[in-house]
Order: C-alpha cells, then sequence, then structure tokens
C-alpha cells in the first residue's frame, strides 16, 4: 500500500493539481483585491458613491453590548462580482488553451 501511495504521489497529475491548488489560491487573493479596491470603488461612484461593503438590512438595532443583526448583501455582492470575474478569465484561459490546441493540431496536420 505505501508503494502505491509513493507511485501516486508521483504521478505527473497529483503534482499538477497541487500547483493549480495554490495559484488558485493566490489568484483568488488578486480578484478579491481587484474587486474590492478596484471595480467597487468605480461601480459605487457611477451608482452614487455607495460603498458595496457597507450594504446591509439592519434586522435588529445593536443594544449594548448585544451586536446588530443585519443581512449583510454588499458582502454578497463583492462575493458575486468576484465569482463572475473569476469564471470570465477562467473562460477566457480556456478559449486561449483551446486555440493553442486547434492551432498546433492544424500544423501538424499539415
Amino acid at each position: 500500500m505505501l508503494n502505491e501511495f509513493k507511485t501516486f504521489i508521483a504521478q505527473g497529475n497529483v503534482l499538477d493539481l497541487a500547483v493549480g491548488i495554490i495559484i488558485g489560491a493566490a489568484f483568488g487573493k488578486i480578484t478579491t483585491s481587484l474587486v474590492e479596491d478596484i471595480v467597487n470603488p468605480i461601480l459605487g461612484l457611477v451608482i452614487g458613491g455607495i460603498d458595496f461593503s457597507q450594504l446591509k438590512i439592519v434586522l435588529k438595532e445593536a443594544v449594548g453590548t448585544t451586536p446588530e443583526v443585519a443581512i449583510r448583501y454588499g458582502n454578497f455582492l463583492n462575493v458575486v462580482i468576484q465569482f463572475l470575474t473569476i469564471a470570465f478569465v477562467v473562460f477566457l484561459l480556456v478559449k486561449a488553451a483551446n486555440r493553442v490546441r486547434l492551432s498546433s493540431s492544424m500544423s501538424q496536420k499539415a
């Protein structure tokens, strides 16, 4: 069983997956910064100076040391924008990879 595990770990697919996860985590941080520090301020300015991260519906006001109860839909909007940004970039990467693959398969046929 130990030998099977060593073989499994040594396969290129596992290493590629590990690299992909690490790069994906770093890309997630970049996307978060892009959305929170660049996209949201521009959108907020366009729609009247609204800070998305502060958008909320207060269900119960804070009383003394008890914090408020609120639906923070602004944070949700941030996450949706981040997801759409990542999905668009992945779409562009897949499209570019398919184009490269198609052109390389065409050149091999010639």
